[in-house]
């Protein structure tokens, strides 16, 4: 089997440009805040006669967590320590699907695709302490232990970001305590009569002008799954069957890591200066063994074998610094400064084995390698004006470089095509956003927002070719504004207009080819059973948004809650399978499924929300705590004729019910959650169905 061949980028160069664009585009704000910034007054020229003064001690505390949402313009749903604790989840997938409109594509305790509304892939925006996660990182990686509060916005807002058509979920983590902690935590589950062992590490200490708090946890997962795929081919003439395939399949995946996060923090004299710097440092091994058999029931030509199996390992390493300056100014305002620089690695390597009555007919070993390389920066300016306003203004700009190498024994699946594909992304940002008090019973709060991508790449092919290019930029307005029938009212009625996008994927845009190993090239393959490629043509999908809540806030931590929503979209992404003439399958024409725009899509729905303590309504009940979250969605594609013509992977509803008893008197609290996302049908295309959870 040939080497794999490492393909080493000269990155000097590539950083040294992108800094520059980044610090060009931050150059107007810098000079505001400094314009800003009277010079320091004179020192008297006589010293004030001593005085024994007496000792304040003062003491901020953040807001509830009812409280800060009710205050936020923007609808904002927070999600404190307390609520995160609660359950002694190890994954942090599993404190997700409780929270309202969240789901998870995939097990319980097994992290997946983060939803919002049902839609994720690029519609639900996920942030890491303000900022957009970086490529590889997995929020698998990250553990309660090291999560200090959850922020979900349903409507995105200037300051975080316009690429939320779903909504933004912020992750915080932990900052230092106002007290020493050093705490051990050790937890343990059993699956299928397997231990699933995990230690989290948490310390925080004062070291002389600074606070240091870090996380260190390590982990070790053995677990089963099983699926099933059922292909169905008919005819376009008589509906008669005219391929049904069934693949079941087995697998164990057995993972082990260690992550480590930290937080170190300065603050200047008067608390004018401070500085933060933010490491992070994963490393997770994993290996898997899977086992398949593929039925044909009906079929022009028999299968390419009916069992499989196949064993692979990978290993993924990612370290991430992000710091932040933040400075008062003397105006009343202050000026942030952001910066991030991260590289993952990721190795793999799969060894499959097809056969047919017990003899092998095809064997595949298949090495892949990659590194993205990430730069990113900003600058943002918050001032504090008459009339209640609070100003911002900001400006980002982010790089990102990835190098892939690929090798395979089998020459003939990609014969024009080099081992190594390289490609890049610059995004740019400047936004202004304000929000103020209109009257004592009105805020609103209005945004807008500029953000310009530029994406270039190879996708390896020798022919001349790969060398591929996209640009696309996105004004974005947002208004939001909330009313209140009194002053002091704990109801309040939400109303957001908004402008989102959702842009292509570095993948999607810039993808080597990937041939189907069911039907491997040269030869034909089936519409069900495509290729998959890039289109370096792709247009952000452009979202016009309404969205309308009524809240009413109980006694103590207690919400009553009702959105609906509605997003326009338009040059709507779909995936599209074609017939073409492709340079890895000379003389024989295949089935490529390529992204497409096709135009116009919309989705609306309706979401409720209670959570309350029983014995706040009912006096002589027990102090149970209960939540429910239900949400109703309905979504349409224009390009492609119903029933079911629903946004991909939409379900139709999800529902949480929950429920918690602290007995009193004793360190013990019992409660459960139950999570219902129902399987649905989505009409792909006019020839193409597919259905998910049946």
């Amino acid at each position: 089997m040939p080497q794999p061949r490492h393909h080493r980028v000269a990155s000097i160069g590539w950083l040294q440009r992108h800094v520059a664009a980044i610090a060009m585009a931050f150059a107007g704000i810098v000079g505001t805040a400094h314009a800003q910034t009277p010079p320091a007054a004179p020192a008297s020229a006589a010293s004030a006669p001593s005085a024994q003064l007496e000792r304040v001690e003062i003491r901020a505390t953040r807001p509830s967590d009812n409280e800060e949402r009710r205050r936020s313009t923007a609808a904002k749903i927070v999600v404190g320590r307390e609520e995160i604790e609660r359950y002694g989840d190890t994954n942090l997938g599993d404190v997700l699907k409780r929270l309202p409109g969240v789901t998870m594509q995939g097990p319980p305790g097994r992290g997946g695709n983060i939803r919002m509304r049902g839609l994720g892939g690029g519609y639900t925006q996920i942030l890491l302490d303000g900022q957009r996660i970086p490529p590889g990182f997995s929020l698998d990686s990250l553990t309660p232990e090291q999560i200090e509060r959850i922020e979900i916005l349903r409507a995105p807002t200037a300051e975080t970001g316009a690429r939320a058509i779903a909504g933004t979920i912020n992750i915080v983590t932990r900052e230092g305590f106002n007290r020493r902690i050093n705490e051990l935590r050790l937890t343990a589950g059993l699956e299928n009569g397997r231990l699933q062992p995990h230690v989290a590490w948490t310390r925080n200490e004062p070291l002389g002008p600074f606070i240091v708090n870090y996380s260190l946890s390590a982990f070790d997962t053995d677990r089963d799954s099983d699926s099933t795929t059922t292909t169905v081919a008919r005819s376009l003439v008589d509906e008669s069957v005219t391929l049904a395939q069934r693949d079941s399949g087995v697998a164990r995946d057995r993972r082990h890591g260690v992550h480590a996060t930290g937080r170190l923090q300065w603050r200047g004299e008067q608390g004018i200066d401070t500085v933060t710097l933010m490491p992070l440092l994963l490393h997770t091994i994993g290996r898997s063994q899977r086992s398949g058999v593929l039925t044909q029931r009906a079929g022009a030509s028999p299968p390419a074998y009916d069992t499989a199996v196949s064993d692979g390992e990978n290993r993924i390493t990612l370290a991430r610094l992000n710091g932040q300056w933040s400075r008062r100014l003397d105006t009343g305002g202050r000026v942030e400064f952001t910066f991030g620089a991260g590289d993952a690695r990721f190795s793999g390597s799969t060894r499959r084995k097809e056969s047919t009555a017990g003899a092998l007919t095809r064997r595949l070993d298949d090495q892949n390698e990659f590194v993205d390389r990430n730069l990113l920066g900003g600058a943002k300016l918050i001032r504090t004006l008459a009339g209640e306003h609070s100003l911002v203004a900001g400006a980002e700009g982010e790089a990102n470089r990835r190098t892939e190498t690929r090798v395979t024994n089998d020459p003939a699946l990609l014969a024009n095509f080099g081992d190594n594909v390289g490609a890049s992304s610059t995004r740019l940002a400047a936004y202004v956003q304000d929000e103020w008090s209109l009257t004592p019973r009105w805020a609103a709060h209005a945004g807008l927002r500029w953000e310009g991508i530029t994406t270039r790449g190879e996708t390896g092919a020798n022919d001349g070719t790969g060398e591929q290019a996209n640009r696309s930029s996105v004004w974005t307005p947002l208004l939001h504004a909330v009313w209140k029938p009194v002053p002091d009212s704990r109801d309040q009625l939400r109303i957001s207009l908004t402008r989102s996008y959702r842009s292509p994927t570095l993948q999607s845009l810039i993808g080597r080819p990937s041939i189907n190993t069911r039907y491997p090239a040269p030869g034909a393959n089936t519409p069900t059973q495509p290729d998959r490629a890039g289109n370096p043509n792709l247009r952000p999908e452009v979202a016009t948004g309404l969205d309308v809540a009524v809240e009413r806030y109980l006694g103590g931590s207690g919400v009553l809650s009702a959105n609906v929503f509605r997003r326009q979209i338009r040059d709507y992404l779909r995936s599209q399978v074609a017939l073409e003439d492709v340079a890895w399958s000379p003389g024989q024409r295949r089935y490529v499924s390529r992204p497409q725009n096709i135009g116009d899509a919309m989705t609306q729905g309706l979401e409720l929300e209670a959570k309350f303590r029983l014995n706040e309504l009912i006096a002589a009940a027990p102090g149970i705590d209960l939540r429910a979250n239900a949400s109703a969605f309905r979504s349409r594609v224009k390009a492609v004729p119903g029933p079911d013509n629903r946004l991909d992977q939409q379900p139709g509803y999800t529902a949480n019910l929950g429920a918690d008893y602290r007995v009193p008197g004793r360190p013990l609290t019992i409660g459960g959650n139950l999570n219902w996302t129902p399987a649905y049908d989505t009409r792909v295309s006019e020839e193409q169905r597919a259905s998910q959870g049946r």
